[in-house]
């Protein structure tokens, strides 16, 4: 009878043995397929990066002689609170208005962005003071106070547009310089006939810009694919 118990103590210690190394077996594979999605996501990620780094070396950063378009149209940023205009928002405005005084003839200026919870106005509205400082005509400018994203600020400027200068057909969409490829995407896709015009990004915003670009295409191409 001892021997038949102890046998039997040794089956169940054994099995138990077996149950434990299984378990830890399963954790181990556990581990190695989360690190192995984790880095697949951050290299793809990093690609995402790379891809928005590649496309942005491409983009014009002043006004070309062979450059032709019929309208401006200049993507918000930041406005500070004393309603000046954030040092980004600046060099974009910059652009603008050297677009504006080298076009072939004059052209319909759109500004464009929305006032944010730490705004003290809509950027559009900042945007547009600057510009006729910068010598831009008030009466060649047109205001979008709505929109809050890069697809809202086309598709409002496409509808001002429309509406008072239906003949436009080329556009140049100034921006950060990062922020032109998918801006110009996003134009092409509502019937223009796009060019771009880069203006510099901060370097202490450089990664934070150009991880929430890279994230901005994911849903680009998401939304192209399902509607």
């Amino acid at each position: 009878m001892t021997g038949d118990h102890r046998t039997v103590n040794e089956k169940t210690g054994s099995n138990e043995q077996r149950f434990k190394m299984g378990g830890r077996k399963k954790k181990s594979r556990a581990f190695r397929l989360i690190g192995s999605l984790v880095l697949v996501g951050v290299l793809a990620f990093a690609g995402l990066v790379g891809f928005v780094c590649i496309r942005e070396g491409k983009v014009a950063t002043a006004v070309a002689e062979e450059m032709q378009y019929d309208a401006v149209i200049v993507l918000g940023a930041q406005v500070k609170p004393d309603g000046t205009p954030s040092v980004q928002l600046t060099w974009r405005l910059d652009a603008a208005a050297e677009a504006y005084g080298k076009a072939k003839q004059p052209v319909p200026v759109v500004v464009c962005g929305a006032q944010g919870s730490d705004e003290p106005c809509p950027e559009s509205v900042v945007m547009k003071q600057y510009l006729v400082k910068q010598g831009v005509p008030e009466y060649m400018i047109l205001e979008d106070p709505d929109s809050r994203n890069t697809k809202q600020n086309l598709e409002n400027a496409r509808r001002l547009l429309v509406k008072e200068y239906p003949d436009t057909r080329r556009v140049l969409i100034v921006t950060s310089d990062y922020h032109v490829p998918r801006a110009m995407a996003i134009a092409r896709d509502l019937g223009f006939e796009a060019e771009g015009l880069g203006s510099r990004c901060l370097p202490e915003y450089w990664l934070k810009n150009h991880a929430r670009e890279a994230l901005a295409w994911v849903k680009y191409w998401a939304q192209k694919l399902f509607h």
